[in-house]
């Protein structure tokens, strides 16, 4: 512990109201700590949140570099924590938060092992003080890889998922391994109730996309596969003002749709739902609201394409 400028409290905006249900949730009386920034572990963060845990975020001085990011997505992911700013590297600071973690059940980590290790917050260093924390790190890639610099789209790019020369929409990688960071806490406080000692739980990023890309490398959604192309009954289509996701894709919906084709025009040949430049002309022929009412009234799976702010979605 090296000393350095003493810590400041937080100074962050209030959150929004917490959507959370009245009733306690099933980690209700759960103390969690965590000092991950970025977007895996605020996610996990709001994840136990969500489910009745009291979660503590440490930030570092500077704050969450997503405030700067994303500042709307960085209030809904902390809402409903106590956010407070710490300089770890400063020994009050230190011993701040080490006070917290006397009294917490689980700790969340994100940083390299060698820098964890420089601030005592390795997880051996940690069990030694406190033998009943259950200590999960958030890392890049697993075991001795855990100090390989990268993010997301390196994550990405490893598990052979992207494809170039556009980025990807959705931070896979972050998203999906924050879910398995999720279900590891969960895991990792049953087993501390059992045997009454903490534990070390590791989840890697690359990992969570490595696993993310088995529908790629099994070849289902390879270009041109099944779901990559090669069905005409599942895919996405042009209309008069928009596009469409049509998802027909067992035999009951593929014969739904294309019954309902020909009963729309009895012009239109059975069998047409196989042939997707015809599929694209009659599509193109009518409004995306049209096509998405008459999919409703006959139970056929197919939506607009809408931009993200436009779901409604609010957080995980």
């Amino acid at each position: 512990m090296v000393a350095a400028q003493p810590s400041q409290p937080s100074q962050a905006s209030e959150p929004p109201p917490s959507s959370s249900p009245a009733e306690p949730g099933p980690l209700a009386g759960i103390r969690v700590v965590s000092i991950a920034v970025n977007v895996p572990g605020p996610w996990v963060a709001a994840r136990l949140v969500a489910l009745g845990a009291a979660v503590t975020k440490v930030e570092p001085p500077a704050g969450d570099p997503l405030e700067l990011m994303a500042p709307g997505w960085y209030a809904q992911l902390a809402a409903g924590q106590d956010r407070v700013r710490i300089d770890l590297k400063d020994s009050d600071g230190w011993t701040r938060l080490d006070t917290l973690l006397s009294t917490a059940d689980l700790f969340v980590t994100s940083h390299r092992p060698s820098a964890l290790g420089r601030l005592a917050l390795a997880y051996q260093q940690v069990h030694e003080r406190h033998p009943r924390l259950v200590y999960l790190a958030i890392v890049g890639h697993a075991g001795a890889g855990a100090e390989i610099a990268g993010h997301d789209l390196t994550y990405q790019a490893h598990a052979g998922i992207l494809r170039p020369p556009g980025l990807p929409s959705v931070l896979i990688s972050d998203l999906a391994g924050a879910e398995r960071a999720t279900a590891a806490a969960l895991a990792g406080v049953i087993g501390r109730d059992r045997t009454g000692m903490g534990g070390y739980l590791e989840v890697a990023l690359a990992d969570a996309a490595e696993a993310f890309a088995a529908p790629l490398r099994s070849g289902l959604t390879a270009p041109g596969a099944l779901l990559g192309g090669g069905l005409p009954a599942y895919g996405l289509y042009a209309t008069a003002d928009g596009w469409i996701a049509l998802a027909a894709l067992e035999p009951h919906f593929t014969e739904r749709a294309d019954a309902a084709l020909q009963d729309l025009d009895p012009g239109h040949r059975r069998g047409l739902i196989g042939d997707r430049r015809e599929l694209a002309n009659i599509f193109a022929q009518r409004t995306t609201a049209d096509w998405e009412g008459w999919a409703a009234d006959r139970d056929i799976p197919l939506v607009a394409l809408r931009p993200p702010d436009e779901t409604g979605a609010t957080g995980p």
